[in-house]
């Protein structure tokens, strides 16, 4: 059998059925993440010998670079779609989420690594900030739809936004695990420096890049476009060009790639808000980034079929669980304590902190950077957190989601 006809076979087959795949989930209820962890679980249960190695540690770059793709897509995507014009005050959920949920995500992951699983200082501060930032990849089910959609709720503005920050919010704390892990080994290092560089100016060069060449693209597709026919465009293809741009545009002045591209969205999206080429935009990436994810989870359900977990502990499940169930609902109902969103969704914005791809490629990234201890029990701590996540969130977004929609409806029919 020649290996890579099956490879491009099973590819082929694989995105044909994502087309179907969001109404076939609308439908059972269930995410179409779990069918393809599953289909790719089996494939490599039965034919292991004609498919590429999908353990992550064996192909780090590999896996870097591709979980970079699709995150950075996906981000493009989440800002694209929200349609609330930004302000401190409209968008108060999801910054208390940043501010109070992922900082506390971190410090107690952190500890739980290192005085439960018995990590190093390094390792338990790098486990932290890999699981603090929900996944902008996998949380489709709990996002607002696409641009100019009504019925708005709160729990799916807080969730959408929150997933499209706190990848870029997350990074510094990936550096500062990396910074403590030279220090540890004997080199000089400057923690002032990672606050002032990787920190401050790293995000600020993030927010600056992402809203000037947010601003010159909505120039140019609404404005001179609209004075000289031959720029005149409606193709979906320039949302991936301008996310390639800005990302990479981004990186070569050092700030961070992820923040950049979610504020070039938004600021591409409220550029004529009202233009249904933003539905284009939308709709291009939402492809392009459902068939990365198909191809991403078929390998991510393979590498569970050839051991990826191996070196999981009972302590380690424990920790997997109690931070799903316990650590981040418990936070972020502890952010949003004092907002005036109604106690339901309070809970479901709490429960849905979904893990995904971005942990995946931060765990990658930190170890193309240092040679951390523990790297076998990281990631089988990181990929059972995210399998848990798939399953637990994947059988309950769609039915929870439109509870949530049936009582907002319901309430606002109701005589005031």
């Amino acid at each position: 059998m020649d290996q890579y006809i099956l490879i491009l076979t099973l590819i082929g087959i694989a995105i044909f059925s994502m087309v179907w795949m969001p109404k076939i989930s609308e439908f059972t209820g269930v995410s179409y993440s779990i069918f393809f962890v599953f289909l790719g679980f089996l494939l490599y249960l039965f034919i292991p010998d004609y498919l590429p190695n999908p353990l992550p540690q064996e192909n780090e770059s590999i896996t870097l670079h591709l979980t970079e793709l699709i995150v950075i897509i996906s981000i493009m995507g989440t800002g694209i779609k929200i349609d609330r014009p930004f302000s401190v005050k409209a968008w108060a959920s999801p910054l208390k989420l940043i501010a109070v949920t992922m900082i506390l995500c971190i410090i107690t992951a952190t500890l739980l690594g290192y005085y439960y699983l018995g990590l190093g200082l390094a390792s338990a501060t790098l486990l932290g900030a890999i699981l603090a930032p929900t996944d902008p990849v996998l949380a489709s089910d709990v996002q607002v739809g696409p641009p100019n959609e009504e019925g708005r709720s709160e729990t799916k503005f807080a969730l959408t936004s929150e997933a499209g920050i706190n990848d870029g919010v997350a990074f510094p704390f990936t550096w500062l695990a990396i910074c403590i892990g030279f220090s540890l080994s004997g080199k000089e290092v400057s923690f002032l420096e990672w606050f002032t560089y990787d920190l401050l100016y790293r995000i600020f060069a993030g927010l600056i890049v992402g809203y000037i060449i947010g601003k010159s693209i909505g120039y140019l597709i609404f404005k001179i476009a609209a004075k000289y026919k031959i720029l005149k465009t409606r193709d979906g293809l320039l949302a991936i060009a301008a996310t390639l741009v800005v990302y990479g545009i981004a990186e070569l002045i050092h700030g961070y790639g992820f923040i950049a591209v979610f504020v070039c969205a938004i600021t591409l999206r409220h550029y004529e808000k009202g233009n249904h080429y933003h539905d284009e935009l939308h709709s291009f990436t939402d492809q392009i980034e459902r068939s990365l994810l198909c191809i991403l989870l078929i390998v991510f359900g393979g590498s569970l079929a050839m051991g990826v977990l191996e070196k999981l502990t009972w302590e380690m499940v424990l920790f997997s669980l109690s931070f799903l169930l316990i650590v981040r609902p418990l936070f972020g109902w502890l952010a949003l304590s004092n907002s005036k969103i109604d106690l339901r969704e309070k809970l479901a914005i709490g429960f849905f902190g979904i893990r995904g791809m971005g942990s995946v490629f931060y765990l990658a990234f930190a170890f193309s950077k240092f040679d951390f201890e523990y790297q076998d029990e990281l990631w089988a701590t990181v990929i059972f957190t995210i399998l848990v996540s798939i399953i637990m969130h994947g059988f309950t977004a769609n039915p929870v989601m439109k509870r949530i929609a049936y009582l907002d409806f319901k309430n606002s029919k109701q005589p005031v």
